[in-house]
């Protein structure tokens, strides 16, 4: 089982994104406080969880957490500031939301100091302890429930499906149908 957090205050925050690589839809962040006594033994890194126990884990998260905040930054957005910096700054507006935050675990190796609360980046971090775990699971949620209501506008490219990574399937609709107002312009749409 994961630890439970990085540091030994009581109100630590996990964080972690989700839809970095992808060339449609937003990147969406998760911070999550987890009580002192939580304890889970299904909850890893969403990555390793089935759709099916990533979605037996969200409510679980929802009202065992002390605190959590999810948000969404748009194609617009991350076209403007890079997926690195969007992704920073949907962290923030996520943590923003919790009710107090001690310390922040962050997955990952980079990070902008949030509003002077101190910060960890741990590599992986979404293996290794459950506050980010749990972060990561409803960033991925979150965002592929976004990418299921998209794709009832454009069904054509299959985001139920792909949640818009650059699947094969996903660049031959991009070729034949051209891009939409939910491409991320700035990316690699197709290969040269």
């Amino acid at each position: 089982m994961l630890e439970l957090k990085v540091s030994n205050l009581e109100f630590e925050c996990g964080t972690d994104e989700a839809g970095r690589g992808c060339l449609a839809g937003p990147v969406t962040a998760a911070a999550v406080i987890l009580p002192l006594d939580f304890s889970n033994d299904i909850l890893n890194d969403s990555k390793q969880l089935s759709h099916t126990k990533r979605t037996f884990l969200k409510p679980i998260i929802e009202t065992q957490a002390v605190s959590y905040g999810v948000a969404h930054i748009f194609p617009k957005k991350i076209d403007t500031i890079n997926i690195l910096n969007a992704s920073i700054l949907a962290m923030h507006h996520a943590i923003s939301k919790l009710d107090a935050v001690e310390f922040i675990s962050v997955d990952g190796n980079r990070f902008k100091t949030f509003k002077k609360v101190p910060h960890q980046t741990v590599i992986k971090g979404d293996g290794k302890y459950q506050n980010i775990a749990a972060a990561s699971v409803l960033a991925k949620t979150y965002r592929d429930a976004y990418m299921e209501q998209i794709h009832e506008e454009f069904p054509m490219y299959n985001w139920k499906q792909n949640k818009g990574y650059p699947t094969k399937e996903h660049r031959a609709a991009i070729r034949k149908y051209g891009v939409t107002k939910y491409h991320r312009l700035s990316f690699r749409l197709l290969p040269e």
